[in-house]
């Protein structure tokens, strides 16, 4: 499957981020321990937010995470308050840059790790739910770019909450009519510059792992002095497949079949049930 993390809060260095923890995204490109698969060397890719243009920015390549010069010379140059950053493993689609991940639409930026079962057999009848306006933009072959413009079909923009229920729902819908037991497995995150919203879902109960990080305040009174803390302001969150380092009390693991966003304010976690 896949790695990715978010992060949001104060503008930080994205070389920061991705190279500096213990066990950072570039590290799970090559050395997962909890995803399916321990190397993630299909591709990557980085979307970030900034006030030098409108819209989000977006980097990838189909070279490894670890091995490419070219990432680490934009990373140190990139200060952002709300960063993507996605390692794929290819589970049956090409490797080629549109498959990579973050991918984006006017103002939204989304990523995902898992899959859509039996992708080939219901790819006809789930692209072809599609809004024949959005269509056009469907750039690269994924079951997940695929399961992002259904997303924005059902109302993304509107209510992400609810659009991700009924694309998923959607998604098990047309698997079972076709026979698929399973038809859902994944961690998806998205956003819109502001907020930030995450899922965890699996249509067996038995999902990828995905954690956020404890509020920076708990942090710096258990780890004063940490230095990345000093960094970081109230507001700093990341949602990632896995930790980033084993920091003692930073991690919280997001419950099986939850929704979450994290915003300037107060965030929320919340049970999380497709809409059929």
């Amino acid at each position: 499957m896949c790695r990715w993390m978010a992060y949001s809060g104060d503008p930080i260095s994205a070389h920061e981020l991705l190279f500096k923890p213990a066990h950072s995204i570039i590290d799970q490109s090559l050395h997962s321990t909890m995803g399916a698969t321990t190397t993630n060397g299909d591709g990557f890719g980085i979307g970030w937010y900034s006030d030098v243009a409108p819209g989000p920015g977006c980097f990838k390549s189909i070279e490894p995470a670890w091995n490419d010069v070219n990432l680490r010379e934009v990373a140190a140059r990139i200060r952002t308050p709300l960063m993507f950053a996605h390692v794929r493993a290819a589970t049956g689609t090409p490797i080629q840059r549109s498959n990579c991940h973050p991918f984006r639409h006017d103002n939204w930026l989304w990523m995902h790790n898992g899959a859509i079962r039996e992708f080939h057999t219901v790819k006809r009848e789930l692209t072809m739910a599609v809004d024949p306006t959005l269509y056009p933009d469907i750039e690269g072959s994924t079951d997940s770019e695929t399961l992002f413009f259904l997303a924005l079909t059902f109302g993304l923009t509107d209510d992400p909450f609810t659009a991700v229920a009924r694309a998923i729902g959607f998604v098990e819908t047309v698997g079972h009519r076709n026979g698929v037991e399973f038809p859902f497995q994944g961690t998806i995150a998205t956003s819109d510059g502001t907020s930030t919203w995450a899922f965890r879902y699996s249509s067996e109960g038995k999902s990828r792992t995905l954690f956020f990080s404890t509020a920076v305040e708990t942090l710096h009174k258990t780890h004063p002095d940490l230095a990345i803390l000093q960094e970081v302001g109230a507001e700093g969150r990341l949602i990632v497949s896995e930790p980033l380092g084993d920091l003692p009390g930073a991690w919280q693991e997001v419950p099986e079949s939850a929704a979450g966003v994290v915003r300037p304010g107060d965030d929320l976690l919340q049970p999380f049930e497709p809409i059929r």
